[in-house]
């Protein structure tokens, strides 16, 4: 296990009267600001945000601590950080909660096995943390949390699963079915599949929505691409697979890098995208849109997760009742990786 340092703190030396001094406003303009008070006009807004950003000048967060009885530190457990979606939806948490007056102290962690977790939960609450988010979206780290009985509340991430109360979720299995009919309404005969690493509950969910579009649609089920990892040196592999195969016309790749490297290997071995396979990916990373051709992907919103969990996270420190949280809605994105299938001679 291995737990990240803070954020370098505001130096004692900046105070808010030397904010209103920088930005040429008085101390309880400065302190509107702050508070994200209205009665305060753009302008002087912008000059005191300037002044803050400028000066690393940060409310007195102990001050803060004392009125409401809390540390105002959020303690975050996130698995496999170098995944897309785990580090975009850590990026969402940290925003909102910095929007909320909450600092954020991050634990990583190399596996979901009970005594890592149950470590990574101790050094944060020996840290005073209000409450917890675990990014940890796999099928293992569920039971294991669910077996705790801590003092402090936790909401987790858990991609693919079952809406819950406790757990931000997405609806993996209709972005699969959404993308694999987009391929099937082109006229392609079926979808083939490269899927993601097993353990992951996106990776179950991703494949339990392809095969349910099949299935529903009366289309021929082939076995799917595995994966031992959501890189894009496994896509590849997987690629170079498909290139041997002229029959696939129509492939659904379970995260945006693996669909890139497949696209390389067809190109690679002369088959073209997309005239001779279509390929959709999953997530649509900043990039989808600049790869060559455009890639089609499903949207998944991983700043609203994160916005959410924060949220719930607080409702749950203010005592109020666990509601059930809705699944986030994926999003079909269509680009120049996908066209109807060519003609057969």
């Amino acid at each position: 296990m291995q737990t990240e340092t803070r954020p370098i703190p505001t130096p004692r030396s900046v105070r808010m009267i030397d904010v209103a001094r920088l930005a040429g406003v008085s101390q309880q303009t400065v302190s509107r600001v702050v508070n994200g008070h209205s009665n305060v006009g753009a302008e002087v807004r912008e000059r005191v945000e300037q002044a803050i950003v400028q000066l690393r000048y940060n409310r007195n967060s102990a001050a803060r601590a004392l009125a409401t009885n809390r540390s105002m530190n959020l303690g975050v457990i996130s698995y496999s950080l170098p995944v897309h979606g785990s580090t975009m939806v850590l990026f969402g948490v940290a925003e909102e909660a910095r929007r909320n007056g909450y600092s954020t102290s991050l634990v990583s962690i190399s596996d979901v096995d009970p005594r890592t977790i149950r470590t990574a939960l101790d050094t944060l609450v020996g840290d005073s943390v209000d409450g917890i988010v675990v990014l940890a979206p796999m099928s293992a780290a569920a039971p294991v949390l669910d077996g705790l009985d801590l003092d402090v509340p936790i909401v987790r991430f858990e991609q693919g699963a079952p809406a819950g109360p406790h757990a931000v979720t997405m609806d993996d299995v209709l972005g699969a079915q959404l993308a694999t009919r987009h391929l099937l309404d082109l006229g392609h005969e079926t979808v083939w599949h490269v899927a993601g690493p097993p353990g992951w509950t996106a990776s179950e969910a991703r494949r339990s929505g392809w095969l349910s579009e099949l299935g529903g649609r009366g289309r021929p089920m082939n076995p799917d691409f595995a994966t031992t990892d959501w890189t894009a040196e496994s896509g590849y592999r997987a690629g170079l697979l498909i290139a041997q195969n002229p029959s696939i016309t129509a492939v659904l790749a379970a995260n945006d890098a693996m669909a890139l490297a497949v696209m390389k290997a067809l190109t690679e071995q002369g088959r073209s995208v997309p005239a001779d396979v279509s390929v959709v990916g999953f997530d649509d990373m900043s990039e989808a849109r600049y790869f060559q051709p455009g890639l089609t992907t499903i949207r998944l919103d991983f700043d609203e997760v994160g916005r959410v969990a924060v949220e719930r996270l607080l409702h749950l420190m203010g005592g109020e009742p666990a509601e059930l949280i809705p699944a986030i809605t994926p999003e079909l994105i269509v680009r120049a990786s996908t066209a109807p299938p060519r003609p057969r001679a």
